[in-house]
């Protein structure tokens, strides 16, 4: 099963309102702040200020390009393990020919039922149910190249074997990949800056005696999207930006259904 994270708690439609709520929030304490330091008189110089609260603005940009471009590669690499296990079930299969005949209807039974697992997605892939039936199909799979092995130590019997190791093998790969999230730690060192930024921002408004309603509600329509769609390509199993199993699909629509 898939580690849950802490933000794995929150559907979508939370962490959207609950990064608009920070965003808010901490531009206006800030601008509390700065409005407060105003106010009072005290000698503050703004040009050393801005210049201050100018850099923690980047940071912020630099970190949210360095956990989206995290959450993309990630998404990116499941993509390409489904294909890449479309192409090994596929080849496993038409390599059936290479074993004696009594082991080729079994073996293509079973891998046709491993398609059909394995085109359900993360979802069920991932599930203690899913796991354990994909392990059965693969020893059940090993227990006949095994023994077709022992009876017909031909080459062609071998590539069968060779290429039945690479699909078990993208198991563990896709497994893995699924597994593989943005840490707790980068989560909280964003959503750190993020409340540094903005409050800076509206420490910068405060000085200044202006509140800029429009500036802020844009920083929200702005800023709100980005983490969103960095949290919804880091959820393998759930949200609105899927990987794809059509190439899964498409196998198992070639080989027919179990």
């Amino acid at each position: 099963m898939i580690a849950p994270s802490f933000i794995d708690r929150f559907p979508l439609w939370a962490i959207y309102l609950i990064t608009s709520a920070v965003v808010l929030l901490s531009t206006e304490a800030g601008w509390r702040l700065g409005n407060y330091r105003q106010c009072s008189h005290r000698e503050e110089k703004k040009a050393p200020v801005s210049a201050a609260t100018g850099s923690i603005p980047g940071l912020l940009a630099f970190l949210l390009a360095f956990t989206f471009g995290m959450a993309a590669t990630r998404f990116d690499t499941r993509k390409q393990i489904v294909l890449q296990e479309a192409n090994a079930i596929g080849t496993t299969y038409l390599r059936v020919d290479f074993l004696p005949e009594q082991f080729q209807e079994e073996a293509r039974q079973l891998l046709r039922e491993y398609a059909v697992i394995r085109s359900g997605g993360a979802s069920l892939i991932m599930s203690p149910e899913g796991m354990q039936k994909s392990a059965g199909l693969q020893d059940r799979l090993w227990a006949i190249s095994a023994d077709a092995g022992n009876r017909s130590d031909s080459i062609a019997t071998g590539l069968f074997i060779q290429s039945l190791n690479e699909m078990i093998d993208l198991d563990a790969t896709r497994v893995t990949a699924n597994r593989n999230r943005i840490p707790d730690s980068i989560w909280l060192v964003l959503c750190a800056i993020t409340i540094l930024s903005m409050a800076a921002m509206g420490y910068q408004f405060g000085l200044t005696g202006a509140r800029s309603w429009v500036t802020m509600i844009f920083l929200v329509m702005v800023f709100t999207p980005v983490i969103l769609l960095i949290a919804d390509l880091d959820r393998p199993q759930a949200g609105l930006l899927q990987v794809s199993q059509q190439a899964l699909i498409d196998l198992v629509n070639k080989i027919g259904p179990p």
